[in-house]
């Protein structure tokens, strides 16, 4: 099976951490699928540098270079896409990252900076996605990146392991 296989033409998605990496990967998989592609990505050249190869497979980008900590921006650029598209069929929720520490080293300010970034992003870019995808009368996909460390022990990854726990739980529910 390729991207061949699997037609979304005329299908809108967007990717958190698209401009690299697994959320770049996904990002040019789907618009070889069809699919116009919203990126998001932290890091401005990245966002740029995916967009412009989404385009020159023949689709429709946007950029939305900004921190998906920042709930209001990220929120902003998921009510964007579905204005600029007209909808949006796929939400790729794939921002996230890790820093290995004891638990015990971590002060609360490194809990609350994994927790947005590994799970209220999360949580923000599929509630703004959600009205926009029954609006466009066919629903949509959401799919939410994970990790093995939310599904076992993971020491040095604490807070990490529970952001991810949260999102599969998320994911089920």
């Amino acid at each position: 099976m390729d991207a061949s296989d699997i037609d979304l033409t005329g299908q809108v998605a967007l990717v958190t951490g698209g401009g690299g990496g697994i959320g770049r990967a996904c990002a040019l998989c789907l618009a070889d699928m069809g699919a116009d592609i919203a990126i998001v990505d932290v890091i401005p050249d990245r966002c740029a540098e995916t967009a412009s190869e989404v385009e020159k497979r023949g689709r429709k980008a946007l950029q939305f270079p900004l921190n998906v900590m920042e709930v209001g921006p990220l929120q902003n650029a998921v009510a964007q896409t579905g204005k600029q598209f007209g909808r949006l069929d796929i939400l790729v929720n794939n921002a996230g990252g890790v820093t290995r520490r004891a638990f015990v080293d971590l002060q609360p300010k490194n809990w609350a900076r994994h927790i947005d970034l590994n799970l209220i992003s999360n949580l923000a870019a599929t509630q703004a996605a959600i009205p926009i995808m029954i609006a466009g009368g066919r629903g949509g996909s959401i799919i939410n990146v994970t990790s093995i460390e939310g599904s076992r022990a993971a020491p040095g990854y604490a807070v990490y392991a529970a952001c991810k726990a949260g999102i599969n739980n998320l994911t089920r529910t």
